[in-house]
């Protein structure tokens, strides 16, 4: 994190790479935070360059989706996220992706874009979508950072030990559930080709 602060601007957008997947939940808003309320000035930049950060990061998970289909999503979610995700694009289309790149953690984004990319929806439109709701989204916290981001890291020094170890639980917390997902996920696609193996052997019988 000392590094990416050194970093400034530059720092949010390779942060930002890393941020749609979870790893850590809220470290892009707290670092968009700290940098405005360091540089009040700049406030607006850092706003940028979070915004073209979490697109360019979120394009990435699109385009891999894109290519691996609905087999894609299948792998990494249960059926039940799987059809929620379905009957929202259905229903919102274009709200679908912008409303999840809006709201602030922990409402997770990953399912919007694996979703976007595994039907298929328009290149232009989900770059419209996300670029509107990310802009949106730290336009605000930057602001905010720049006018009460000093009260924010006074309160955060003051309790850093625990903030610290917060954040260290959600991520392991964060893993475990990522990992316990991995497998059951696995077990289905694993089944699911054997289902698939066995059935000329079936029919050949």
């Amino acid at each position: 994190m000392r590094w990416l602060i050194h970093l400034g601007g530059p720092g949010l957008l390779l942060l930002g790479l890393a941020d749609n997947y979870g790893v850590l939940p809220g470290s892009m808003d707290f670092l968009t935070i700290l940098l405005a309320a360091h540089r009040r000035d700049l406030w607006f930049y850092y706003a940028i360059m979070a915004t073209i950060g979490e697109v360019a990061g979120g394009y990435i998970t699109y385009s891999l989706a894109r290519k691996g289909g609905k087999e894609t999503l299948e792998r990494r979610f249960s059926e039940r996220t799987i059809d929620v995700v379905y009957t929202e694009f259905e229903r919102w289309g274009f709200g679908a992706v912008a409303i999840p790149a809006l709201l602030p953690p922990p409402f997770p984004i990953l399912p919007s874009l694996l979703a976007a990319g595994a039907m298929q929806y328009p290149r232009k439109k989900f770059l419209t979508a996300l670029a509107l709701g990310r802009s949106a989204r730290f336009t605000i916290v930057a602001f905010l950072g720049a006018h009460y981001g000093r009260h924010i890291v006074s309160l955060f020094s003051r309790y850093s030990k625990p903030a610290l170890v917060t954040m260290v639980a959600i991520a392991v917390v964060g893993g475990a559930v990522a990992f316990v997902q991995y497998r059951r996920a696995r077990a289905r696609t694993l089944n699911y080709t054997a289902g698939r193996h066995s059935q000329p052997k079936a029919r050949a019988a």
